[in-house]
């Protein structure tokens, strides 16, 4: 992906402002002008185009697999594909919460099918694969959604936990690519659509685990577009790798936090941006997909700085995670069992900084009387 600055657009001073005054510095400001050109003024982006109120049907008589559908983008994708009539195979651990998106799907003119799933079992991804074409016959799409997180400094969590993180991370997303790009080449095509992150390609202090699985997903998927490519498959077996910046879902409740602090991040996107970026992506399939500026210009400044761009984001992790944040206890969230929180496509997590953020500019209470 090339993008070419065009000049100053209307937004690039004002945007160079916001960024600056959250990331604090003057040194900055001539490094942060670049990358605002870059992305304000690009002549070509990855944006997601908005779903297509007209698109009843488009996907009728198409099978989509997506795991990870109980909530968040899984869950927000899953109802907008049944809406367009494809046939929505949801994968998950929260059958209950299965079943209630399924009833969505098939409300919306989909017809839905819930298999139980831990994607961390290679087992379980091969009996989702097999009853994906029992049941419809082919695979035309599917997209490896599941994730979660580990928050906080990296030698304060178990090992163990980061070994389930990788389990369901990466091996789920291994296990998934496996049996979908199995399936494409016996029915002679098909799309494979993988979450990543825009730490696939930029670090995070405090997410160090997370971030690692999450460039291997790019990784992965970049090899196997030149497996593919070297092989002739290219013309109808597609490889896609969504990038998307931090997103309000249900992930912040799902994540195991080990930081002391509720898990937050600035300038949370709304699902339904990465839900569009999902649903037309299966459709005009294209390698990498980075999603909105924020995401768009993290990749494009690590690309021209990327010590520079560590530094600027390891800095906004430390202010917006281990200082703003309200004290909280550890938890290991659902790494090892499902929990019920988090049951939508939203999280809540921008309405919940934000009565946060209020609670801590409030003033503090008097000192009592005879205090010093």
């Amino acid at each position: 992906m090339i993008l070419v600055a065009e000049g100053i657009r209307p937004g690039a001073k004002q945007l160079t402002k916001e960024i600056t005054d959250f990331v604090g510095g003057e040194a900055v400001k001539p490094f942060l002008l670049l990358l605002v050109l870059a992305v304000v003024g690009c002549a070509s982006t990855q944006s997601p185009r908005v779903a297509d109120s007209s698109a009843r049907g488009r996907w009728a008589g198409k099978t989509v697999v997506i795991t990870g559908a109980s909530s968040g983008i899984g869950r927000g994708a899953a109802v907008e594909f049944g809406r367009q009539g494809a046939n929505v195979v949801l994968a998950a651990r929260r059958t209950n919460l299965l079943e209630e998106v399924a009833g969505e799907v098939r409300a919306r003119g989909g017809t839905p099918l819930v298999i139980t799933t831990d994607v961390s079992k290679a087992g379980d991804i091969e009996r989702l694969a097999q009853a994906a074409v029992r049941r419809f016959g082919r695979i035309d799409v599917w997209i490896n959604n599941a994730g979660l997180g580990v928050v906080g400094p990296f030698w304060d969590a178990p090992v163990a936990d980061y070994s389930r993180l990788i389990d369901i991370n990466l091996k789920g997303v291994v296990y998934g690519s496996h049996a979908a790009v199995r399936q494409f080449r016996a029915q002679g095509g098909g799309t494979l659509v993988n979450v990543g992150s825009v730490v696939s390609e930029v670090p995070m202090a405090y997410y160090a685990c997370y971030s690692a699985t999450k460039a291997g997903v790019l990784s992965l998927d970049r090899a196997l577009n030149e497996e593919l490519r070297l092989n002739r498959l290219t013309g109808n077996i597609k490889v896609a790798t969504i990038m998307p910046w931090a997103v309000d879902t249900p992930w912040w409740k799902h994540a195991a936090n080990y930081s002391g602090h509720t898990p937050r991040m600035l300038a949370l996107d709304d699902p339904s941006k990465v839900v569009n970026a999902i649903v037309n992506t299966a459709e005009h399939p294209s390698k990498e997909v980075l999603i909105g500026w924020k995401a768009q210009g993290a990749y494009i400044s690590h690309r021209i700085a990327p010590d520079i761009t560590e530094t600027i984001s390891g800095n906004i992790v430390q202010r917006e995670q281990m200082e703003k944040g309200a004290s909280a206890p550890v938890t290991t969230g659902s790494l090892y069992r499902p929990i019920q929180a988090g049951r939508f496509v939203e999280g809540g997590q921008r309405e919940e900084m934000k009565r946060e953020d209020q609670q801590r500019r409030l003033p503090a209470p008097p000192e009592g009387p005879g205090s010093q």
